[in-house]
């Protein structure tokens, strides 16, 4: 597999890692969505413990209004994630 493939092939082995732990194995639910964010993304997400910090990403990811979140809402929030990551490591140049 090519090192794209490979990434596309963790994003989904993440996902799926915290999805249904609780109810639907394709939506992460509240506390699935922090557990994932504060092992996957860590330092990187500062807030990952803060409550209000979490309900706020929830609800910007949740754009259905399913009170849940599928795997491409998820891959808007990684996208958005890796734009900022580039353009920051771009500005250091």
């Amino acid at each position: 597999m090519s090192d794209i493939q490979k990434a596309m092939a963790l994003l989904i082995t993440s996902f799926t890692k915290y999805s249904g732990k609780e109810g639907d194995k394709n939506t992460l639910n509240k506390e699935e969505l922090k557990e994932l964010l504060q092992n996957e993304f860590g330092e990187m997400l500062c807030k990952a413990n803060d409550k209000a910090a979490i309900d706020r990403i929830f609800k910007d990811l949740d754009r259905d209004k399913s009170n849940s979140v599928d795997f491409s809402e998820f891959v808007s929030l990684v996208c958005c994630l890796t734009q900022m990551c580039h353009e920051h490591f771009i500005g250091k140049k």
